[in-house]
């Protein structure tokens, strides 16, 4: 009978250890003032062997570390200094998300989250949105007079994302409810919720709500723009210069072991080089580091090296805890270098022209001399210009290889 009792209690703690499971997809909303923002989470895993992750569209943002016992979840995104605390109580996540900027940590913003489940779909099907319109009428700090939004669709589903010369917005997703899209986002940074409305006229209404960048914009066909003579977005590669292209754009700052690293050092002569300005604390610039990361390990055998200027708070210059954890959870193995104050960049880098864009590449040539530059830069959410980019981006560098190659056998 004891045998028998301790088996029962033995399938009952199993039971109960699979109902505290919490693997799998999530509906979530986060709470900012009195707007709750949608989005998923994913998680596997448990004790301290669980993961969780943000999504972006479909890429992930996975958890750097955390535990999960006893019902209480706790998980760290160290390269966003963001740690994800819940409770799970009759099937329900409950807790917050904080972050620490300046060596602040900031106040929890309430997070919620069920499982996932399959949205019924609607009565009356969607109209085709999908491709890339033009937004008028911007008013933007940089001096655009226009912006992409790139929309794809499967069926009632979609993902949208606005494109600005610094870069996009991530991918809000979402579908068609009540005569319009409703689309979201949060990967641990730029929560965002939209409505995108079809107008009788063929444009697209966008509501961006109230929030920072808010606002009701109305986007275009690209068509549209070219036949009345309106603004284009501005061309990312034609927005940021140099002072002056006959001389090299210098550089020396320490690596994150304290040793300095500068441009006239031997290694950079005869190379190709990519000198990115970037910080950890920028979501575009996480945006562009996994790219640059495969672009490096592509080309580098071939004379390219790449030189990241990271420019942070006060607090993480001086212990970059977030740097390093960008760094690993890029798998970046070219130069990063800390730059100082993100407020000291303009001062310090003074052959940077028209530069406000983070992140923002100049091409050095074999000669040491600066052939381009590229402001901003997209995530997935932003589809073909996000291709786009890429594939521009990469033929520059393979142009500038193939300058001058023999220079660097010499």
């Amino acid at each position: 009978m004891k045998i028998v009792q301790l088996g029962i209690l033995s399938l009952l703690a199993v039971s109960g250890m699979q109902a505290q499971a919490i693997d799998g997809l999530w509906d979530a909303t986060l709470k900012q003032g009195t707007t709750e923002i949608p989005f998923k989470l994913g998680f596997s895993g448990t004790g301290s062997e669980v993961k969780g992750w943000f999504f972006n569209g479909e890429d992930k943002l996975i958890s750097s570390g955390g535990t999960y016992e006893n019902g209480s979840l706790v998980l760290n995104f160290d390269s966003y200094l963001g740690v994800l605390k819940l409770t799970l109580k009759d099937g329900a996540l409950d807790g917050d998300w904080s972050t620490s900027r300046g060596g602040r940590a900031g106040a929890g913003t309430p997070v919620h989250a069920v499982r996932d489940t399959p949205q019924s779909a609607p009565k009356t099907p969607a109209p085709k949105v999908a491709g890339v319109w033009v937004i008028e009428d911007v008013k933007s700090s940089k001096g655009e007079k226009a912006w992409n939004l790139v929309v794809t669709q499967k069926g009632n589903d979609v993902t949208a994302s606005i494109l600005r010369v610094d870069g996009d917005t991530g991918a809000l997703t979402g579908g068609w409810r009540d005569g319009k899209f409703v689309v979201s986002h949060f990967d641990g940074s730029r929560p965002a919720l939209w409505t995108i409305t079809p107008l009788e006229n063929g444009t697209l209404s966008v509501d961006q709500g109230s929030g920072r960048g808010g606002g009701t914009v109305i986007a275009i066909k690209p068509e549209e723009v070219k036949a009345k003579g309106l603004a284009e977005p501005t061309d990312a590669n034609a927005f940021t210069t140099v002072k002056d292209p006959t001389q090299p754009f210098p550089f020396s700052f320490p690596d994150l072991d304290g040793k300095i690293v500068s441009s006239t050092d031997a290694r950079f002569q005869g190379k190709v080089v990519l000198i990115n300005i970037t910080g950890s604390w920028c979501p575009n610039c996480h945006d562009e580091a996994p790219f640059l990361a495969e672009v490096y390990n592509k080309y580098h055998s071939k004379g390219l090296e790449i030189v990241a200027l990271s420019f942070e708070e006060a607090d993480q210059v001086a212990n970059p805890t977030r740097l390093r954890a960008f760094i690993k959870q890029n798998d970046i193995k070219y130069t990063v270098l800390l730059g100082g104050e993100t407020n000291s960049a303009k001062e310090k880098l003074t052959q940077a022209q028209n530069w406000n864009a983070w992140p923002t590449t100049f091409f050095v040539g074999r000669d040491g001399l600066v052939k381009g530059a590229h402001a901003g830069f997209p995530s997935s959410g932003s589809g073909i210009l996000y291709e786009k980019e890429k594939k521009e981006f990469v033929e520059r560098v393979e142009k500038l290889l193939a300058e001058n190659a023999q220079t660097a056998k010499k």
